[in-house]
Formats: structure tokens, C-alpha cells, sequence
């Protein structure tokens, strides 16, 4: 235990949220990794609504869990510290575990850079609280008007991440999915598999496919980001490569998971046959158009209908897979379900991996 003097929370929750929030335990996770002139501050920002606040000193070079340990004398902080380098996903699961362990309900993650208002916890946390979703995330683009204060290399990464995790998450009314503000109703997160998430950049969009295979219900939360001298490790040739790649990875694991292996339906059979009548149109026209070219003879009209049949009843097959998908977005909370209630993994069973020290 360690920290500074207890601040003031910078705005208050409205009342239902407020009296939501004195009942339950709100924990917050801080992924520590070169961070020492922001994290002071930012866990002086942190308001008394939260109860128990996790450093998580991710191997830092800068030596950032010792740095608060001296330095902070808030009494809810607890430092915990990897032995090896994990990345902000590893970091994460690591403050999840504790902070399942110790009880808590909702656990909020914040970065220790400084990027995110911690003023806008209550706003995360509130959709959870009103049983209203099991997992937040903030949206930088929401307000239009201050997307010219976000880098352009930026803006191009997170459009071009945002509609490959639509299609690999389903969360098709989500934006900006590399943003790290999120929350997390905590018998949602019992679930999650620790171990098999992406531990690097690719965490928060893993995340949103992990979440959709148990039918968890996201929200996005509207904020404004905050870039000041912190340094970005994110690369566009990262979300044109590794990205891509583990999108693609995501996107055909969902299909099988939610439309075969756990459920049956119509979409089942629109999408391989729409994709087996698109494929096979196309190829028999290219065959005959080159047969045409080469023997000098125009294409006979019923040719070309029967490679354009195929390939228009596939795409009508494949759109209506999309709007199927597009409409199965989950609706319902996971942790407002009985059943799943019922079978939870005891808190006690749920051990803190080796190479953290509380």
C-alpha cells in the first residue's frame, strides 16, 4: 500500500449513478511502463468513488512501482510488478486478477500517461452500474469537431482499426478500438480467458472478440482525448501487418464460434454460399472471356448470365449474412444473466499469476 493524500473527485456522478456506485466497489488498473512524470498525477485525479487502484509496474526500466511506492501516500493504491516485461494486456490481466481477488465489482482501466480524464470514471462506469452494458470503452471520435486535434497518423490507424475490429469483433456500433479507457463489470471479466489474450497493442481489440464469444454487451463512452509529451508506440505499419493479420486471425474464429460450434441459423448456410456462388460466377466468367478474346468470338447473352446469376445471388447471400450480424450485436448484459450468474468461477480460484508481487 502507498500513495499521495486522497483527492477530490473533479465532478460528481449524477444521483442514481452515485448511490450505484457507494454500494459497489470500483477498482482502477494502471498499466505502469515508462510513465514516472504522469502517474503521480494521474492517480491524484482519481476520485473517491473508486476504492482500490493497482499500479501495475510492467518490468518499467524507470523503475515506476518503486517511484510510487516512495512518492505516493494514497492508502487505496496497491503496486503490483512483473518480473518480465508482458505488455499493457499482460499488465492489465494482472490487475483484473487482483482486483477480482480483493472483491471488486467494476474495474476500470486507465493509462498512467496522463492521456485520459480520470474525472470521467462515474461515466464509464455508470452504463455498468444501471445494468445497462458489461463493458465500456471510450470513443475518441464521437465529437466531430475535435478530430483535428488528433494526429493524422493517428486518425488514419484508428479508421482503418476501427472497421477491421467491427468485422472481427461484431461490436458493429463500436468506434476507435485501440482506446484504452475502458471498464468492466467484474463477473463479466471472470470469464475472459487471461492467459490466451493478446498481451501486446493488440490487446483492446482482442479484447472486443473475447467479450463477443460470451455475449457480453459494449458501449462506447464519448470522450476527448489529451495529447501532450507522451510518446505513441503505435505504428501504422503495426496496424497494416500484425493488426490485419490477427483481425482476419479474430474475424473467422467468431464465425465459428457463434455460428457454428454454439449456434445454428440461416446465416449459417448464407455465408459459405454466398461466398461458393460469388466465387464460382466469377471464375466461370473470367474463363469464358478469355475463351471469347482468344477464339475472336463475342461472348454468347446466356454466358454471360450464367456467370452474373451466381455472383449476384451470392453478394444478396453475403449481404444478408451482414445484417444478420450486424442485428446479433449482444443486447442483453452478461452479468444481469441468472444462469451465468449461477455458474461463476469462485473469486478463490482465480490465482494471481507468478512473477507479481503485491
Amino acid at each position: 500500500m502507498n500513495a499521495l493524500d486522497t483527492p477530490a473527485s473533479a465532478i460528481q456522478p449524477a444521483p442514481e449513478s452515485a448511490s450505484a456506485s457507494a454500494s459497489a466497489v470500483i477498482a482502477v488498473v494502471i498499466p505502469s511502463y515508462k510513465v514516472t512524470r504522469h502517474i503521480l498525477g494521474v492517480i491524484a485525479g482519481i476520485g473517491p468513488e473508486v476504492a482500490r487502484i493497482y499500479v501495475v509496474d510492467d518490468k518499467c526500466p524507470d523503475g515506476s512501482g518503486a517511484y510510487v511506492r516512495e512518492h505516493c501516500r494514497d492508502p487505496r493504491v496497491t503496486v503490483l510488478e512483473h518480473a518480465i516485461n508482458q505488455g499493457v494486456g499482460g499488465a492489465v490481466m494482472s490487475g483484473y486478477r487482483a482486483a477480482i481477488g480483493d472483491g471488486a465489482q467494476v474495474i476500470v482501466k486507465i493509462d498512467g500517461d496522463g492521456q485520459m480524464d480520470a474525472a470521467l470514471i462515474p461515466a464509464f462506469i455508470a452504463p455498468i452500474l444501471a445494468g445497462e452494458a458489461d463493458y465500456t470503452k471510450g470513443n475518441r471520435f464521437f465529437n466531430l469537431e475535435r478530430l483535428g486535434a488528433m494526429p493524422p497518423v493517428r486518425l488514419f490507424g484508428n479508421a482503418m482499426l476501427s472497421f477491421m475490429t467491427k468485422l472481427s469483433s461484431g461490436y458493429w456500433d463500436l468506434f476507435d478500438p485501440t482506446n484504452g479507457y475502458t471498464a468492466i463489470h467484474a463477473d463479466a471479466a471472470r470469464y475472459l480467458p487471461f492467459d490466451k489474450i493478446s498481451k501486446r497493442y493488440f490487446f483492446e481489440s482482442d479484447m472486443l472478440f473475447r467479450l463477443n464469444t460470451l455475449g457480453a454487451v459494449a458501449v462506447d463512452v464519448p470522450m476527448d482525448a489529451v495529447y501532450g509529451d507522451e510518446v505513441s508506440n503505435l505504428k501504422v505499419s503495426q496496424v497494416v501487418t500484425e493488426f490485419a493479420s490477427k483481425n482476419v486471425r479474430n474475424f473467422f474464429k467468431r464465425l465459428f464460434y457463434n455460428y457454428y460450434l454454439r449456434n445454428l441459423s440461416v446465416a449459417s448456410l448464407e455465408l459459405p454460399a454466398g461466398v461458393l456462388l460469388s466465387l464460382s460466377g466469377s471464375v466461370y466468367g473470367v474463363m469464358s472471356w478469355v475463351a471469347s478474346a482468344r477464339s475472336g468470338v463475342e461472348t454468347p447473352a446466356g454466358t454471360v448470365m450464367l456467370a452474373a446469376l451466381p455472383v449476384i445471388m451470392g453478394v444478396q447471400l453475403i449481404l444478408a449474412f451482414l445484417n444478420y450480424d450486424i442485428a446479433s450485436v449482444p443486447r442483453r448484459p452478461l452479468h444481469k444473466k441468472t444462469l451465468f450468474r449461477r455458474h461463476l468461477i469462485p473469486v478463490a480460484q482465480i490465482e494471481r499469476k507468478d512473477g507479481i508481487n503485491g
